[in-house]
């Protein structure tokens, strides 16, 4: 095998996003498996004959389950909204597809076992999209941690800060709707930092959890597209039935604690996604906004020379970087996903499961569903799949 066939369901934000790595990954990885962008599917016709032209697919359709069962498709790419995740990737594995699917994974717990009881059952390749974990500074601070250069780890607190909700008129898109979304900003920002936490630092064992709802009712959406939206004039409006911000605390396994932050509300950040890990020798920060740097503190430097450093990782030696431009020529957002791509290309040639998968879409839902019941519950929950 030498090319793989994608179809993919969505053609919005991630829907660019990945049409991006796809075009992308043949340019910087030539050695790879191919991706061949073959079916791009979406219910609105006009709209997704214009992303088919403008993204790079060969063809277009409105018939997702038509889809799944076409011999010259090998890989069903879902970026739809979450509602649709779970019966598009159980027909895609029952019908012997490898599967990449978006976070998070499925509205419920309940339903991402499903999913993952399918994908195995199938014996299908599966990822979830947690683009994050590929970004060459986030590797760097995981490669320190793992080398022991941090020594035990004590704190992992994190928060992601954006601020497109700020305005009450913003329109009632399907991200704030629960039966859609699942969640809001705890299942969209959150679900992030959740899986950071787990590669960075291992599993969470307990968590306790509050969230509001700053804005209950929105102006009903006559129009959306990624995070962007348009709303109507006539005064109408509908509720507002997810998170505006949710933050929790949390024990791990390995006795560190955790904080967690995930805001919508968070006026003058527009995607600010950062962590900071305190161990005994040491300590890294890192900031999605400077993708490139990770600040990296050592406990044994010199006693008059100590303090936090930046590193830029755009060494050869860090991961990826070798692909593309000379030393200290920065990459972007987009460079997640091509890494993403690579991870799937290379597990479906080297014939294992890539990392992350659909095991830690399931560990991830787990943690978000027990800190919506610690909320309701007001107490500590134990994480239990």
């Amino acid at each position: 095998m030498k090319q793989v066939n994608i179809g993919m369901i969505g053609y919005k934000f991630m829907g660019k996003a990945h049409s991006h790595a796809y075009r992308d990954l043949p340019l910087f990885f030539p050695e790879r498996l191919r991706p061949e962008m073959k079916v791009i599917c979406g219910r609105n016709t006009e709209a997704v004959a214009e992303a088919a032209t403008q993204f790079g697919w060969k063809e277009f359709t409105n018939d997702w389950r038509a889809l799944v069962e076409r011999d010259d498709i090998d890989l069903i790419d879902i970026n739809a909204p979450s509602d649709v995740h779970k019966e598009i990737a159980i027909a895609a594995a029952k019908a012997g597809k490898h599967v990449f699917c978006e976070k998070p994974l499925a509205l419920t717990l309940q339903d991402s076992k499903e999913m993952l009881e399918a994908v195995k059952e199938a014996g299908v390749k599966h990822m979830i999209g947690f683009n994050y974990r590929f970004t060459p500074a986030v590797r760097l601070a995981k490669k320190l941690i793992d080398e022991g250069a941090l020594g035990d780890i004590y704190h992992f607190r994190s928060w992601f800060l954006q601020d497109w909700l700020v305005d009450p008129n913003f329109p009632l898109a399907w991200r704030l709707q629960k039966e859609i979304a699942g969640s809001g900003s705890h299942g969209d920002l959150g679900a992030h930092l959740i899986d950071l936490a787990h590669y960075l630092i291992g599993d969470i064992t307990e968590v306790i959890g509050m969230s509001e709802t700053f804005i209950k009712e929105r102006p009903l959406p006559t129009n959306m597209t990624g995070l962007s939206a348009t709303g109507s004039n006539q005064g109408e409006k509908g509720p507002v039935t997810v998170d505006d911000a949710t933050l929790f605390m949390a024990r791990f396994a390995n006795g560190a604690l955790g904080s967690f932050e995930a805001t919508r509300f968070a006026t003058g950040h527009r995607s600010t996604n950062s962590f900071e890990i305190n161990g005994s020798k040491g300590s890294v920060i890192f900031d999605f906004e400077r993708l490139n740097e990770l600040q990296v503190y050592f406990s044994d430097d010199r006693e008059d020379a100590q303090g936090f450093r930046r590193v830029l990782a755009t060494e050869p030696t860090h991961d990826y970087i070798d692909r593309y431009w000379p030393a200290g020529h920065t990459i972007g957002y987009e460079h997640t996903f091509i890494h993403e791509i690579v991870e799937f290309m290379d597990a479906i040639q080297e014939d294992r499961q890539p990392v992350p998968n659909f095991e830690d879409g399931v560990k991830c839902q787990a943690v978000l569903e027990a800190v919506e019941r610690s909320i309701e519950k007001r107490q500590w929950i134990t994480i239990s799949e």
